[in-house]
């Protein structure tokens, strides 16, 4: 098969599980060129078979553009011709979609392309961004319109930041845009995604659930002089991951926990930045970076425990990592976080419920009720090897029925 595999970037989260699949495929046999905007991609995770398009400068104009006026994926249009033409040459058996949002290519120039081609199209949806007039998540807000249509969006302002309220019309052009591929099967990397799709406009589309997964040969428990390094070795370690900290991913619950637990406790917080520190107390030690990933997978597994306050999140792969590590979870009942654990390896408490977040902490440290080989054990099942090989099984399955 021939597959052409788009996303926003090259790196990160979706840029790695894009060049996973990718890896995977051409074991299988397959040619696989990954597309992804010049503008946000690392030369570090450049490969051969890769097509860089547009630039720097035309993707903040049409960002600029987007911001004041709502004209979100319009512009980019000889960029995306270039891309097209350059698809149309190669032939693809399928186009594996990724994110598609941050103003880097003309969505109804790809769009049209696809239904006029009938090439088969399989998207994942990374967030709810797809089916939305306007937000990536809309936990938060608890906004809800997007089952039927959006209009007056409480979230306009925020990524992708609008200072006009473009939800109604952005969700009309969407469903134009989306709706009538005769082949595209969405995947959906948490059961909590796939319970939503039903509920919207792309609810006519077949669902393939396939969890996003980890390099377990990466992430394992793994003994280090960190408790030392960071003068806690006699402290109950409560680690934290993200890479953009805020109230999304439950920043201010951590500053709480720290105003209540005691000396024999020590947070860590991994992916800060400076302006984070600025509103972090003095007992909460502050990591803006990790020098490479096994440093990461020391501090991992030398906390006691994992704790992830997100408020809205697809699915959670820094619970997997931190269970690969031995280390247990607790985390808020919110998207697809909880999905992660089971009664063997952590905890789930109602969101935003810190007093029971606080008493969780404390009973979980205090009586370690959960052992590393249990959170090994169930970290095993999100295997990166075994989740994105249904990927290239599904692309197999639907050339064949194809």
């Amino acid at each position: 098969m021939v597959i052409i595999e788009i996303n926003t970037v090259n790196y990160g989260s979706t840029g790695n599980i894009m060049h996973q699949i990718a890896e995977l495929a051409r074991l299988r046999g397959d040619k696989v060129i990954t597309c992804v905007p010049d503008s946000r991609s690392c030369a570090m995770y450049k490969c051969l078979d890769e097509i860089l398009f547009g630039n720097r400068w035309l993707r903040n104009i049409s960002a600029i553009c987007a911001k004041f006026t709502g004209l979100h994926e319009f512009l980019y249009v000889i960029e995306t011709w270039s891309l097209l033409r350059q698809i149309k040459n190669i032939k693809p058996d399928l186009i594996h979609l990724h994110n598609l949002h941050g103003n880097y290519i003309n969505l109804a120039m790809l769009f049209r392309y696809i239904k006029k081609h009938n090439i088969k199209v399989v998207w994942t949806l990374h967030d709810c961004w797809s089916f939305t007039g306007h937000c990536p998540y809309f936990d938060m807000s608890q906004c809800f319109k997007w089952r039927t249509d959006c209009f007056e969006c409480p979230s306009h302002k925020e990524y992708p930041s609008c200072m006009v309220d473009d939800s109604k019309r952005m969700y009309s052009l969407k469903k134009k845009w989306f709706l009538g591929i005769k082949n595209m099967t969405l995947v959906a990397p948490s059961k909590w995604m796939e319970n939503l799709i039903p509920q919207s406009f792309l609810k006519d589309y077949p669902v393939a659930q396939i969890n996003n997964g980890i390099d377990i040969e990466v992430f394992y428990p793994t003994e280090s002089d960190t408790r030392k390094k960071y003068k806690c070795k006699d402290k109950y370690i409560i680690i934290g991951v993200a890479f953009a900290w805020g109230e999304r991913k439950g920043l201010d619950v951590f500053v709480e926990l720290a105003n209540r637990l005691d000396e024999k406790f020590q947070i860590v917080l991994v992916g800060t930045s400076q302006d984070v520190d600025a509103i972090l107390p003095k007992n909460i030690i502050s990591i803006h970076r990790t020098l490479n990933q096994n440093e990461l997978v020391e501090i991992y597994t030398a906390a006691d425990l994992f704790v992830n306050p997100t408020r809205e999140e697809l699915f959670g792969l820094v619970n997997v990592e931190a269970l690969a590590c031995g280390t247990p979870v607790l985390t808020f009942r919110s998207g697809g976080s909880p999905e992660v654990i089971d009664e063997t390896c952590g905890v789930v408490v109602d969101k935003n419920d810190i007093d029971a977040m606080e008493k969780e902490v404390k009973r979980i440290c205090f009586e370690k009720p959960f052992s590393i080989e249990a959170c090994r054990k169930r970290a095993l099942m999100f295997n990166k090897n075994n989740e994105f090989h249904s990927y290239v099984d599904l692309f197999h399955n639907l050339n064949i029925l194809t």
